[in-house]
This record gives structure tokens, sequence and C-alpha cells, in this order.
């Protein structure tokens, strides 16, 4: 009863501090509804700030509705009995065997997520649409859905099955093991999931030949980033925001273009942009990041062996003890409510090289200009909240906000 009390309080002990902040982050933008601060009129003309603030609030609005809903739910689900009846019913399936543990964790995946549909429904072809950002379908978002779960269980069972069987075959240090199956799969996954997963939801296509191409290839080669090719994605069939970014590494390296930032952007301020990401690579963020994700993982491993032994954890939620498959679920619906805290260490992180790339991207340039009107123009078309407040933003953002990203260019030019 104890385990579950706790529990309790830390989901809605998450929940309360998501609505403080988001009630703080309201006011402050509604405090500069009228009136950009100066640093922002300089960046956003004031029709598009209007517009920008409309599409905060909405967001805001929506966005407390569903966290409300989402914590509702998943505490109706743990208080109910549900997931203990569908452990016990798949399990029937097949007694003693793994297959039907990582079929239970699937499932339950599944119909948890099913209550969420018609929000991310709503965010897609209302909140999005009202602003002009949706460019989807009805009949293409229900194809990523069902693509999404297909690639779940074609991906997800397999893997699941592996690490629920390590217990039989490696003993008591089998999270040690599992982390190093699921590490090495992720790092497979960064070669692959270009190749083999993002055609299924998007078509990539070879940047022509032109001067957009030479630019970015000339930066590259002077910054020594070698990537296998630079690729279009046609995220305009999806919505209107824009993106860029690379993926794999070493020889299968690729860099891939958002069409919109190519229709949104000049050369000049795609070099820039492109600079930024070669900065990532080129400060070494990326094994950084990797190193970090990778110690996160190594202690959620230890942390779901020492609860799945302990005598007390499953049967607080309806479970037998010492069964895995429940640990791991239970684990994965709980531990965000838990690792929330340590939201704003990771960002801090994160924000430290944001601006480590974009002092890269600077100096490729010759200077701050090209990257300052990239990111005025992205700012502009993705209607971005350029007034948070700070603790908001300290808490959540994993970039800096245009206006800081700004200072810290001119301050170090």
């Amino acid at each position: 009863m104890v385990v579950f009390v706790v529990a309790v309080v830390l989901i809605v002990a998450k929940l309360l501090a998501e609505l403080g902040l988001a009630a703080l982050n309201r006011a402050n933008v509604r405090r500069h509804a009228d009136r950009a601060p100066a640093a922002v009129a300089a960046i956003m003309d004031g029709e598009t700030y209007r517009k920008a603030v409309d599409y905060t609030l909405a967001k805001n609005r929506f966005g407390v509705f569903e966290m409300g809903f989402d914590t509702g739910l998943l505490l109706l689900v743990l208080a109910s009995g549900v997931l203990p009846w569908l452990f016990s019913h798949v399990g029937a399936w097949a007694p003693g065997a793994k297959w039907d543990d990582a079929l239970f964790i699937l499932f339950a995946g599944v119909l948890l997520s099913i209550p969420g549909l018609p929000f991310d429904w709503w965010g897609q072809f209302r909140l999005e649409a009202q602003f002009g950002f949706n460019k989807a379908t009805p009949k293409l978002w229900v194809m990523d859905k069902l693509k999404g779960t297909a690639l779940a269980f074609v991906i997800g069972f397999p893997l699941l099955w592996g690490l629920l069987s390590l217990v039989a075959a490696v003993g008591a240090l089998w999270w040690v093991w599992g982390f190093a199956l699921l590490f090495g799969f992720q790092l497979l996954m960064m070669v692959l999931y270009p190749k083999l997963i993002m055609p299924l939801f998007n078509k990539l296509t070879p940047l022509p030949e032109g001067e957009l191409r030479t630019r970015l290839l000339a930066m590259a080669d002077r910054t020594g980033f070698k990537a296998a090719t630079i690729e279009v994605m046609d995220g305009s069939k999806r919505s209107g925001h824009s993106n860029a970014f690379f993926t794999g590494f070493g020889r299968f390296r690729r860099i891939v273009l958002f069409d919109t930032l190519i229709a949104q952007l000049t050369p000049e301020e795609l070099e820039a942009v492109l600079a930024h990401e070669v900065g990532h690579y080129r400060c070494g963020h990326i094994p950084k990041m990797l190193a970090v994700t990778a110690l996160i993982q190594l202690g959620g491993f230890a942390a779901i062996a020492w609860l799945a032994g302990s005598d007390w954890f499953n049967p607080a939620f309806g479970f037998p003890a010492h069964e895995l498959a429940p640990a791991f679920l239970l684990f994965g619906l709980l531990g965000g409510a838990a690792m929330f805290w340590f939201t704003p260490l990771g960002n801090i992180m994160s924000r430290k090289h944001e601006y480590e790339a974009d002092a890269f991207a600077r100096n490729a340039m010759g200077g701050p200009a090209p990257l300052v009107a990239a990111l005025r123009k992205l700012a502009q078309k993705n209607l971005s909240n350029l007034t948070p407040h700070p603790w908001f933003s300290g808490f959540y953002y994993s970039h800096p906000t245009l206006v800081e990203r700004e200072a810290a260019l001119a301050k170090d030019a």
C-alpha cells in the first residue's frame, strides 16, 4: 500500500509542477501580449508576434487539458487492476514462456495509447490547422498510426523477447547484458533508421545539383564534416514546421533537410543552419550525449532488476512478485514521474551544446549574421514563443531562447 501511495504522490506532484509552470508561462506571455519587449520586437513584426502569442496560449490551454487527462488515466489504470488482469490472460497463452510477456508489454502500451488518440487528432487537425501548420490528411494520419503500431510489434517484440529471456540465459547480471543489447540496438538503428524506417513515412530524395548543394558540400568540406549524401525530406506533407538534422555515423552519415526549410531560407542561411548542425559533430556533442544516455539506461536497467527482485514492488500494483515483464511496464509508466525532476539538468547540458554549435557556425560563416537571419526566419515561420517565463524555459527548453542565442552570438563575435 505504501508503495502505491508513493507512486500516486509522485504522479500528482509531477502534474502540479507542470500545471504551475504552465501557469507561469501563460501569465508571462499574456503580460507581453500587447507590447513585445524591445529585443523581441527586433526579431518579429507586430502581426506575426500577435499570432505567435495566440499560438502559444492555444498550445498552453490544450496542453493543460491533456496533462490532466493523461494523469487521470494513469491513476485509473494503476488503481483499477486492468493491467494485472491483462497480464494473467496473456500469460495463460503460454505459461512460463517469455514471448507472451513481451506481448503483454506491447499490448499494454498499445491499449494505453488509444485514449490519447483524440488529443493527437485534435492537436493536428484543429490546433495546428488553425494556425496554418497542418498539411496532413486524415488518411495519412491514420496510416502513420497503423505503421507505427506495426513497427512496434515487428521491432519491439523480438527486442523485448530478447531482453526478458536474458534472466534465464545469464542469471543475476541480466540487466548489464540487457543494457548492452538495448544500447547496441540503438546504435544499429542510427544506421538503419534512415534507410529502412524513415522511408516508410517520408520520401527522401538527393538534393539536386545547384548553388545550394555546392555551398553545403563546400561548407562541409572546409569544416571537416564528410557526409555520404544530402537528402531532402518531404516534411511539408504533414506540417509547415521545418527542421534539419544529420543521422548515422562514419561513412553512413547523411544530412537531411526538410523541404519546408529549403523553401523558407536562402542558400546562405541554410548553410549557416547546416554549419550549426556540423558544430554539434565537431564539438563532440554526439558521443557526449550517447554517454549520458548510456549511463541513464544502465541505471534504469539496474533499477528494474532491483524492483523486480523485491517482494514489495509488483504486489503493490496487483502483479505477482519477481515477475520481470510487469516490472518493465511499471518502470516505464512511473519512471517519468520520478525522472521529471531531473529534466532541467539534461537541458542545461543541451543548451550549453547549442551555444557551442552556434559559435561554431558563426566562425564557419565568418560572422553571426547568416545564422541570426536564419534563426529569426525560423522563429517567425514557426510562431515561436519569444517571451517564455524563465522558470518554464529553464525547466523545459533544450535550446536557449532566440533572444539569448542572439545575445551570445553578439557578445562573442
